[in-house]
């Protein structure tokens, strides 16, 4: 029966509804196998042609929050990377922690001089001979793409920055890189072009098996806009103070009491901020 449902995605394209998908999405959140298949039957008898994608998710989510809040944080990732808006820097100092994480020393938002001329470098990632100027492209609409324009701007950036790398003591030997991350998509003409010319590219779920989503996931550092034990207000305020994920609550719980969170609720909030810690 699911088969016949038409479904509007974010982008506006009209599919078959595919319960795999949403299986899939409902596994990622390492919620039980009984619950996820009480929550896709009730999700099954809910369906209608012409329903979006979007409310798809509202509702699984409502579900999945009501029963396993730590696993509805994991459901949420994609959004929650969403909500570290309305600027990109959250987003920049989120892509900054993760290529720590994997052993790089990085350094965000900062003033490179070009062969030609400076350029603001979102961030600029150094580890043994490997030198990598990264350029993130947040949207906080999932109907966004990155399309070719991206990297080819960036590649035209990096070949300037490059030239200027080489001439600096010891850069001879290094492996210097231009990298593009994103919280959404790639088109098809952007990893081609990007490909070519030797770029880096990361997307939301490129490349397979090793994208954003992926990467999240091996190494713990969820957001913390991702905790469902949060207000959208103090979110806010973490995020206005330069902290992005979960782990800097657990590591740091005395952030709560300096945005004013009830000491009551420090407990759950530790606890959820515990669990997301975890990688795979």
């Amino acid at each position: 029966m699911e088969n016949s449902i038409k479904i509007v995605k974010y982008s506006g394209d009209i599919v078959d509804f595919n319960v795999d998908k949403l299986i899939n999405s409902l596994r990622r959140s390492k919620a039980n196998e009984e619950l996820i298949q009480q929550i896709v039957e009730q999700v099954k008898a809910e369906l209608y042609d012409g329903i979006t994608t979007k409310k798809i998710y509202q509702m699984a989510f409502k579900m999945l929050k009501g029963k396993s809040r730590v696993s509805a944080s994991r459901y949420k990732l994609k959004k929650a990377i969403m909500e570290l808006g309305p600027t990109g820097f959250p987003f920049e100092k989120f892509v900054g922690k993760i290529l720590e994480q994997e052993g790089f020393q990085a350094e965000v938002g900062v003033i490179v001089q070009g062969h030609c001329v400076q350029h603001e470098v979102d961030v600029a990632a150094l580890k043994d001979n490997k030198h990598y100027m990264i350029e993130c492209k947040y949207h906080s609409d999932q109907g966004r793409t990155c399309n070719v324009k991206i990297p080819l701007y960036i590649q035209s950036r990096f070949l300037d920055v490059e030239k200027q790398w080489e001439k600096q003591p010891g850069h001879q030997t290094k492996f210097h890189q231009g990298w593009v991350y994103t919280n959404t998509r790639l088109t098809t003409d952007a990893i081609q072009y990007g490909t070519c010319v030797g770029l880096g590219l990361v997307s939301w779920d490129y490349p397979s098996g090793n994208g954003l989503k992926d990467r999240i996931d091996k190494s713990g550092l969820h957001p913390l806009t991702a905790l469902t034990t949060l207000t959208k207000l103090e979110k806010t305020k973490l995020l206005d103070k330069g902290f992005v994920l979960c782990k800097e609550l657990h590591d740091k719980p005395v952030l709560l009491e300096r945005i004013g969170v009830d000491k009551i609720r420090h407990k759950k909030i530790l606890e959820d901020s515990e669990a997301l810690c975890k990688s795979t």
